[in-house]
């Protein structure tokens, strides 16, 4: 299955997966254009796979104020959409409840997004779900650019709050 923008917009106003269930941040905290690949099989782990990409802009919010005359994307945002695309899949495995980054395990930066870059892919490797006695996902993210791993994430953590 996959999502186009306009899914992911929908995504944004939180009744893609019912009332008071996952959502993704809407406005400048979005991270995610589309979500090309989410499955419930397959990844590294076969407990489920999702890749999605985020188109950037030059005049992305982000670049003008880090670094003044040196802008990069703050790795935590690609950080940040490693964790909205875990609770997406919350979601999307039917578990009720709103999205919260728990932790993670240990992150790897080895390269940097500037904003000449014109995409970065998302994947996300699901390694376990839980649904009691709270639901969470935990699992394994990179951040791709020109098919290049340029941060790792072990152990990301997402659970559903009610």
């Amino acid at each position: 299955m996959n999502y186009l923008n306009e899914q992911i917009l929908d995504m944004t106003e939180g009744l893609f997966f019912g009332e008071g269930n996952a959502q993704l941040p809407n406005d400048l905290m979005l991270m995610i254009d589309e979500m090309d690949v989410i499955t419930k099989e397959g990844g590294n782990y076969n407990k489920g796979y999702i890749q999605a990409s985020l188109n950037i802009k030059p005049d992305h919010w982000f670049f003008a104020c880090h670094f003044k005359s040196d802008p990069v994307m703050p790795g935590c945002l690609g950080l940040d959409a490693l964790w909205q695309l875990l609770g997406v899949y919350l979601g999307f495995s039917g578990l009720k409840g709103r999205g919260r980054a728990l932790g993670v395990g240990g992150v790897k930066f080895t390269g940097q997004i500037y904003p000449n870059a014109k995409q970065i892919v998302y994947q996300i490797h699901i390694k376990r779900v839980f649904s009691k006695p709270m639901s969470m996902g935990i699992a394994e993210g990179f951040v791709l650019l020109n098919d290049k791993v340029i941060y790792q994430a072990n152990d990301l953590k997402v659970g559903l709050i009610k």
